[in-house]
Order: C-alpha cells, then structure tokens, then sequence
C-alpha cells in the first residue's frame, strides 16, 4: 500500500525546478508525493500512462514478467531519476519500490502542457527521452556480455557511477533483482562476487554484502568488455 505524504508540494503549486528541470518561464506546477512499502506496486504495465515520477528517496525497478514466468528487470530507478514517461498512453513495465520509497508525481498532461509554450521545458523532455534510449541501449550491451563475470563487472561499474558515496557501492537491490537485471540466476551472480572478491577485485561491508567497496577499478575495467 502506498501512504501520501502532505507536504508543501501536494497543496500548492511548485516550480519545475522541483523535479530537475531549468524552465525559461519558471512554469508553476502541480506536484505531489507518495511513499510506497517495499514491494508495492507504483503502476502495472499496460496501465493508464497518466503520470510522470521522480524518486525522491528509496528505490524503484522496472520489469516485465516473460511468458515462462520468469521476470525481467529493464532499469533501476534511483535518488533524482525520473520514470514513467513514455511514448505512448500505456506503461510497457511495471514498477515496484526497492525498498520504502518515496516518489514525486506530476501530470503527464500538465508537463506537456507546459513543454508546448516553454522551449527549455521541451529540451529537458527531449533529454530525458533520450537518456531512457541510451539506458535501454547500454543495457541491451550489458545482456550480450559473453561471461557471467563480465556482466557483473558491468553491473558494479554502472552502480558505481550513480550510487557511490565515501568510496562504498550501498545496493538498495537484492541479488535476485541483480540476477534478473542481467538475465543471469541468483546462484552465478553469487559466484561472480564471490570470484571478484578472491581476485582482490571488491571487498564487503555487513553481512547483508549489500555494501560494496571497489578496491581495483581498472581491473573491473578490463572486465566489462563489448561481445
């Protein structure tokens, strides 16, 4: 279940440099937020489109479920990254929070309205339509690694460019959600860390494992290679 949260941004209009994005007009908006349980649904694919997201605090994925039942990550949704806008008028995913999160939420309506009488509004869409492309065209890369290992070694380098502070890699995601991110099992991406942590490559904080220091970039490096 999700709980609203009643702030400053669910009673009044705010500006859209709320959710990142410059505006030439400054252009007043309405934005609202939830919080979401771990595990809860945000939106089911084929649902109404209606709303753009921002993750405020937490985590989201995105994934569908494949035919034999298996179920397939697309993206992990981080602090600052906004989801949800798509092409069409349904969502092709659905998503779910990592762990208790918090979202920001404006009309999809609204943000196009504005785009249609403010250029920088409309490049800030344009953007962000064209990060989603490059992520689904890197993580397409990603899924063509010949090698478990390499494939985890993509795995940490991407989590290491958007998730790093003081040197240590937090994973919100479990290794389950690692191992249907990069179409491996539970049990090889176990054993790909276990490997990198013996090649002196990574080390653990905890017990959960979910905290990683990187101890050798340039020989993780040298393991995201292109097929």
């Amino acid at each position: 279940m999700f709980v609203r949260i009643t702030t400053d941004s669910a009673l009044r209009p705010n500006s859209l440099r709320d959710l990142g994005m410059t505006s030439d007009s400054n252009a007043l908006v309405s934005l609202s937020e939830f919080s979401y349980r771990k595990g809860t649904e945000i939106y089911g694919e084929k649902e109404p489109a209606e709303y753009v997201y921002q993750v405020k605090a937490g985590a989201v994925r995105s994934y569908k479920l494949l035919s034999d039942g298996r179920r397939q990550i697309g993206a992990f949704h981080l602090i600052g990254d906004i989801f949800g806008l798509e092409n069409g008028g349904e969502h092709r995913f659905t998503t779910e929070a990592v762990v208790d999160t918090t979202v920001r939420l404006i009309k999809r309506q609204s943000l196009e309205t504005v785009a249609e009488s403010d250029a920088m509004v409309a490049r800030n869409l344009l953007s962000m339509t064209t990060n989603n492309l490059q992520h689904a065209e890197d993580h397409m890369l990603l899924l063509g690694r010949k090698t478990s290992l390499e494939r985890v070694a993509a795995f940490l380098l991407e989590m290491d460019k958007r998730l790093t502070a003081a040197g240590v890699i937090a994973l919100p995601m479990s290794r389950r959600d690692i191992a249907d991110y990069l179409g491996l099992t539970l049990e090889t991406v176990s054993r790909a860390l276990s490997r990198l942590h013996e090649l002196g490559i990574l080390g653990f904080i905890g017990n959960t494992q979910r905290q990683i220091v990187l101890l050798d970039r340039n020989q993780l490096a040298s393991l995201d290679l292109h097929p």
